[in-house]
């Protein structure tokens, strides 16, 4: 399709995206699955520096994900990358006139992503575009004018964009050891004009993994991970040497970098064992964090949302994540700002980001609740005028979507526990309840926003229970380490209390309880129920580990690389010899017999987290103990469910696996 046919037919979609999102009155059929499952409307959208542009990805036509720029002014959007065989992952502005962009097939499994994302660059006016780091399929070459020998190979990738005007990005050099681990990530940078590439970080500490970078594309602290030991290093300057200012072990709490800012300051995330992280800047000529603490929250770790002001090269707010996400401005101007979009849009996170916001520029608005998936909307300071961009799904009805709350319950040995609940205001329990379990499961599982898994669950009359059991992150050491060696046990304990809490609650039935997660949530959803063989009706455990103590095994199977093998799991997880027992009596596939409720399976063929050799040997200890589960295995998918086809015909497998045991509400 031509440029000009394809901006025929992106022009129609966005005339439908930027009027009145209408929506039916609520109906009684629930919504269909795909609703939930399918790919975004639309999806990232980004200002350019001055706010006088704006880039987007939609829903193309060919239903393929695409690239658009529209001028602020007009709001006529051009398309300026598609293709009929890949979808824009993701994208950046370099600066007013260049933009990044990397690539995926959303279409395909997991085997079909026959090629790495790569990296191309285009003018926002369509006058150039290269290939920036080779992919291993040629479909988006055509219009390339980057000569073949200079694109980087396909194990570079973007790490970061600047702000000092220059044609210039960050992508990193993925170094790999012999036995396919990542050792090591070298950095350069890039000009996206030309695709001239020059090191970033000449004469970098080995095992250098994670980097920060200052606004001029500097990099000024970075971290080594090598033999079970993490270590900080730092430099004053370019032309500074590294110095070390931080070495611990894997899994101990100190601090971490974040950000430097304009002035060269280095902030960091700083936390003890006793308590949650808080942002502080780092003293570099003592080695250690200040004592002035530049913003907490209560219960929560701060390790991010530090927000830059380019134009004054410091710090004017953070973006804090307590249970919503939330802004504290340090600068007058965007408080204000802030102010007119909570106005605009009262009972909704309003996430604002400002091109030119002092000038002639505008600012994004990214609108969204627990109910509904958002809506982007444009503010220009100058004329005090207002405009819609779209939505981000828009079948959905956020009348028709449950509240999400929440709550702090304490456990049986008095742990306080973060529970999420998601119910419709206007059911009335108690209901059949989905206990929903996240994966990591060193991994904080929820945030205040619209959730389609347990979204989906509630629109099938569900109540839906999603606890941060202990092994947690994102609320503290406390809660974190409370988990360590404890799978199988109590970590088991925790989401069977949050059970109980909400039928005290008169919220759930708890003769009508089924067990889901992926992944770890997957081994609860196997564990569990034989833990306590009376609190569950039955079970859905997706991608899920049946034995940890296959996590140890060095196969070309498993991408868990050595340094987590050899140093994290054996603190996290457990010794796998001098705690074998404890491993053993943990792991679902050695104690098959003893689940005796229903139980769907799910994985994916070409998995490399859990390999299906988990999902194999769990299947088979089923049916000897007579017991053969609802089992499906998707070929060509990893670790989660990539192709649209293949998510929408597992959650309707769910659907009706709910329905067949735990009846409607």
């Amino acid at each position: 399709m031509t440029h000009r046919a394809w901006r025929a037919a992106f022009a129609l979609a966005w005339v439908v995206l930027a009027g009145c999102i209408a929506v039916p009155a609520c109906a009684a059929d629930p919504l269909p699955v795909a609703t939930f499952f399918a790919h975004e409307d639309v999806g990232q959208v980004q200002l350019s520096p001055s706010g006088h542009h704006i880039a987007l990805t939609v829903a193309g036509a060919s239903g393929r994900t695409v690239l658009a720029v529209a001028d602020v002014a007009s709001g006529k959007p051009v398309i300026v990358a598609s293709s009929p065989e890949a979808d824009i992952r993701s994208f950046a502005w370099v600066n007013d006139d260049w933009l990044v962009y990397n690539v995926a097939d959303l279409q395909a499994p997991l085997q079909g992503q026959t090629f790495g994302p790569g990296l191309y660059s285009v003018r926002r006016d369509l006058s150039e575009s290269r290939q920036l780091i080779r992919v291993r399929s040629e479909f988006m070459r055509d219009g390339s004018t980057t000569a073949a020998s200079r694109l980087l190979e396909a194990n570079h990738g973007l790490l970061a964009t600047l702000r000092d005007g220059s044609d210039d990005v960050i992508v990193g050099e993925y170094r790999f050891d012999n036995s396919g681990d990542l050792s090591s990530i070298v950095p350069k940078r890039l000009d996206v004009s030309t695709g001239r590439a020059v090191s970033a970080a000449p004469g970098q500490p080995s095992f250098a993994i994670d980097w920060v970078f200052d606004a001029r594309g500097v990099a000024r602290a970075v971290t080594t991970a090598a033999n079970g030991w993490r270590e900080t290093f730092w430099r004053d300057a370019a032309d500074a040497p590294w110095r070390s200012v931080q070495r611990r072990r894997c899994c101990d709490a100190t601090w971490d970098p974040i950000a430097v800012d304009g002035d060269g300051r280095l902030y960091v995330s700083a936390g003890t064992a006793a308590s949650t992280s808080v942002i502080k800047r780092f003293d570099t000529a003592t080695g250690e964090p200040e004592s002035q603490v530049l913003a907490s929250a209560p219960g929560f770790d701060l390790d991010e949302g530090l927000v830059f002001d380019p134009a004054r090269k410091r710090v004017v707010g953070v973006q804090l994540v307590t249970d919503a996400e939330a802004a504290v401005w340090f600068d007058d101007g965007y408080r204000k700002l802030q102010a007119l979009a909570d106005a605009r849009f009262p009972g909704t996170v309003n996430h604002i980001s400002c091109g030119g916001c002092d000038t002639d520029g505008a600012m994004l608005v990214k609108s969204y609740s627990d109910r509904d998936p958002g809506t982007w909307s444009l503010y220009r300071p100058k004329t005090g005028t207002w405009s819609t961009i779209g939505s981000v799904r828009k079948g959905i009805d956020p009348r028709r979507m449950a509240d999400l709350d929440l709550y702090r319950v304490p456990a049986r040995d008095g742990l306080e526990l973060p529970v999420w609940v998601t119910r419709a205001k206007s059911t009335r329990g108690p209901l059949p309840t989905v206990l929903l379990v996240h994966g990591g499961p060193w991994a904080r599982g929820v945030t205040w926003r619209w959730n389609r898994e347990a979204q989906f669950y509630a629109s099938r009359g569900y109540l839906v229970i999603e606890p941060e059991f202990r092994s947690s992150t994102g609320y503290g050491q406390r809660l974190f380490r409370a988990g360590w060696k404890h799978w199988g046990t109590t970590m088991q304990d925790d989401l069977v209390d949050a059970v109980r809490w909400a039928a005290a609650k008169g919220w759930a039935d708890p003769a009508r309880v089924c067990i889901v997660g992926a992944s770890y949530g997957g081994y609860a959803a196997l564990m569990a129920p034989i833990r306590y063989p009376d609190a569950f009706r039955c079970s859905v455990a997706y991608v899920a580990v049946s034995d940890p103590r296959l996590m140890f095994q060095d196969s070309w199977t498993s991408d868990i690389d050595w340094q987590a093998r050899q140093f994290s799991l054996p603190v996290l997880l457990g010794d796998p010899v001098r705690d074998a027992e404890a491993l053993k009596a943990a792991a679902p596939v050695e104690r098959a017999a003893e689940l005796k409720i229903p139980v769907l399976m799910a994985y994916g063929a070409d998995d490399r987290r859990v390999p299906i050799e988990h999902g194999a040997r769990m299947r088979a200890a089923l049916q000897a103990a007579g017991r053969d589960p609802e089992y499906v295995v998707y070929d060509g998918e990893g670790h989660g469910f990539l192709k649209p086809e293949n998510l929408i015909d597992f959650y309707a497998r769910v659907e009706a696996f709910l329905a067949k045991n735990l009846g409607g509400s």
